[in-house]
């Protein structure tokens, strides 16, 4: 499989009733969090998306992204992130996919910014404790 299944009870439990949701749809006006993102806070929730190049291997996280981004955007000085991206994060050693494979990703939604220790990355939004799989 290539996606990472996690032996959580909370993974079996949020893909059962993770509620599907866009990226687009977390977002409000002026760069605030959608009434509809507020409302997840906290729950399962289900998207799709593409897998951006992750930052090196042995990361915990990755960015989903609406589009596929061949290039990693920490990689290329050209390259700009789009508005609508979710970071995600992994409980095991993450096992990337194509750029141009369509995922789907089962977590909890985490609003609010927070830094990632190891790297730095600040992020807004996030699913935590998350699995993937190919479409």
């Amino acid at each position: 499989m290539a996606g990472t299944l996690l032996p959580s009870p909370w993974i079996a439990y949020a893909a059962q009733v993770a509620e599907a949701v866009k990226i687009r749809n977390l977002w409000g006006d002026h760069g605030a969090f959608s009434d509809v993102a507020q409302s997840l806070n906290g729950k399962a929730v289900e998207m799709r998306g593409y897998m951006a190049p992750p930052l090196k291997p042995e990361i915990d996280f990755f960015v989903l992204t609406r589009i596929p981004m061949g290039v990693c955007p920490f990689c290329d000085t050209e390259a700009s992130w789009p508005d609508d991206l979710v970071v995600v994060y992994i409980d095991q050693a993450l096992q990337p996919v194509s750029f141009n494979d369509l995922i789907t990703v089962t977590g909890q939604l985490e609003l609010g910014t927070k830094t990632d220790e190891g790297t730095g990355f600040v992020s807004r939004i996030r699913l935590v404790q998350s699995r993937f799989t190919r479409v």
